[in-house]
């Protein structure tokens, strides 16, 4: 009996010392600092920002934490790029289209005017090859980027007075980034440029006449029915705009192939939170708008949205004669919206039109 006592005892003993469990907490620990675009603690942008930094925290057992630094609080806020790229900073958010005067062929994986919905630009970077090429856009600027974040279909934006034909967009001084900006620029208007939280005050001292932004919960929150009481849709520049995390390739590589996964892992659920955010709330805030501040709601004249759609042609075509890569990267994003909108036609178009 005390044999086998002691043979119990021995191989319990053996067990327990061959047992080696991963050593979690004596795992390395890393921090690093997010820069974003966006004003402190902006809503819904910049709280998804903050939260993509908790769940990578919290995924990671506190292994990665994140400080997150709205725009001008570390670095200005059209200034992220350069300084991930730098590695002053190791991770930024933003949308690639701020960064088109540095690299042209980044704002296709923004929003393209007349472009793909929310759905069909995750279809195209996931799955069609667009992550990629996004990937070697940003490979010579030593980033990595990824989808983390969607507005959905945007609103065609405030404007101080009535658009009732292509005669009223000459002159006019609009906020509006990207491809679409290049479209008002031809139609004979003024594309201007600037982050978020100086869109406000531009519009209320005349420094534009017109802004466009997201859509009604987030354009409500952002006050601009106080000041531009002209609401157009559809949004035709910016039919499902993607943010991005981008990620200094350095700081990135330094960490392990677990911590790695998180992060990713966790932009796919910022990506996801923050369309369906936006969704949720949009038609109960244009209704707020509407009805308790008597904004006018108006779509564009069919006029007006044809000759965006030519002059988005031209500005397209321009774009791709001069930059091998943005012609590289305009190839895959038509071929994909050509076959995906043909599925379009007999699924949700098809929906739609039901009686």
């Amino acid at each position: 009996m005390k044999r086998r006592d002691f043979i119990k005892k021995a191989a319990l003993t053996a067990g327990i010392l061959s047992f080696n469990p991963p050593a979690i907490h004596a795992r390395k620990r890393f921090k690093a600092r997010m820069v974003t675009t966006w004003p402190p603690n902006f809503p819904v942008i910049g709280e998804g920002a903050n939260l993509l930094a908790r769940w990578i925290e919290e995924m990671s057992g506190g292994r990665l934490r994140i400080r997150v630094y709205g725009g001008g609080e570390l670095v200005p806020p059209l200034e992220a790029f350069d300084a991930v790229s730098q590695g002053l900073v190791e991770m930024g958010h933003g949308a690639s289209y701020y960064w088109a005067g540095k690299v042209p062929a980044a704002q296709f994986f923004a929003a393209v005017p007349f472009g793909m919905n929310a759905q069909q630009m995750n279809a195209w970077i996931y799955r069609g090859g667009g992550l990629e090429l996004w990937e070697e856009v940003y490979r010579p600027f030593n980033l990595i980027p990824m989808p983390a974040g969607n507005t959905g279909v945007q609103m065609g934006g405030w404007f101080n007075k009535e658009i009732r034909s292509v005669s009223d967009l000459k002159g006019l001084k609009m906020r509006i980034p990207g491809l679409g900006g290049k479209v008002i620029s031809k139609a004979g208007g003024a594309a201007i440029l600037s982050p978020g939280g100086e869109i406000y005050t531009n519009l209320e001292r005349g420094v534009i006449d017109a802004t466009e932004w997201v859509g009604p919960y987030h354009d409500y929150l952002m006050g601009f029915y106080k000041i531009a009481k002209y609401y157009y849709y559809p949004g035709w520049h910016e039919p499902g705009t993607v943010l991005e995390l981008f990620i200094n390739r350095n700081f990135y590589q330094s960490l392990p192939k677990d911590l790695q996964e998180i992060i990713r892992t966790a932009a796919y659920r910022a990506n996801l939170w923050m369309l369906s955010e936006f969704e949720s709330k949009n038609n109960t805030y244009l209704k707020k708008l509407v009805d308790e501040h008597n904004v006018k709601l108006k779509r564009f004249p069919e006029d007006v949205l044809k000759t965006f759609k030519r002059y988005t042609k031209e500005v397209i075509e321009e774009l791709v004669s001069r930059d091998p890569l943005s012609r590289k990267v305009y190839l895959s994003f038509q071929g994909f919206k050509k076959d995906v909108s043909q599925w379009a036609r007999i699924s949700e178009m098809a929906y739609y039109s039901l009686p």
